[in-house]
């Protein structure tokens, strides 16, 4: 259509990045279910998982592709209001990575994931699972630690209800479909928009095998 500005496919999110999203996804469901069926057990496991996958994207924040760090994406009130006020307005999406409000909700997840998995290794369920720093503290400590870890994951079951709504919201309104780039990598961007800068995957791989080894060092605590 005339007046139209061209467009092209860009690679705005690594491997790395998106593997981290969606197996985050699966280990939180996982932490869920086992938690109401009482699969303690497997509960603490998934939970190390997430330990894992949290040390990593931290590191990742820093030193991964240029829309994974938290410089890029980190944004003032300032960019956050006009994006905001901007929302049902005509301007094209020209977001590389995450959008300014959608920054900040990246740091309060990752904020939640600290306090859950934190308190979940000193969290106590007074039968037969214990974390393992729970026998280092003394058991009021462990009583309020694992209260805290109840109420945490409320608050990120609400983070994620909030990041589903808003999800809608982009397609409904912007007709934005923020999914499908976090699957393939690739947005539809203008064409004057440059393409970030991305990390090679085995950078990647190093630093999740170093999280990895950090977190089954930490499990070897409640041996």
């Amino acid at each position: 259509m005339q007046g139209e500005k061209p467009t092209r496919r860009v690679r705005v999110w690594d491997a790395p990045t998106r593997l981290f999203h969606w197996a985050l996804v699966a280990l939180l469901v996982a932490a869920y279910v086992t938690a109401e069926i009482d699969e303690l057990e497997w509960h603490m496991r998934a939970g190390y998982g997430v330990l894992a996958l949290l040390l990593f994207r931290v590191v990742w924040g820093f030193v991964g592709s240029e829309t994974a760090r938290f410089a890029h994406f980190v944004r003032g009130p300032r960019a956050v209001w006009h994006h905001l006020r901007g929302f049902f307005g005509p301007a094209p999406d020209v977001a590389v990575g995450h959008n300014p409000a959608g920054g900040w909700a990246v740091v309060a997840l990752l904020l939640v994931l600290c306090v859950q998995v934190g308190t979940g290794l000193f969290a106590d369920d007074d039968i037969s699972e214990a974390g393992p720093f729970a026998q280092y503290v003394e058991r009021p400590a462990r009583r309020f630690l694992t209260g805290l870890h109840d109420q945490s994951f409320n608050v990120l079951v609400g983070l994620a209800a909030l990041h589903v709504a808003a999800i809608g919201a982009y397609w409904l309104v912007r007709r934005q479909n923020l999914v499908w780039p976090m699957v393939t990598g690739l947005k539809r961007l203008p064409a004057v928009v440059a393409a970030p800068r991305l990390r090679r995957p085995v950078v990647a791989g190093v630093i999740f095998v170093v999280a990895a080894l950090l977190a089954a060092w930490v499990t070897s605590f409640g041996d």
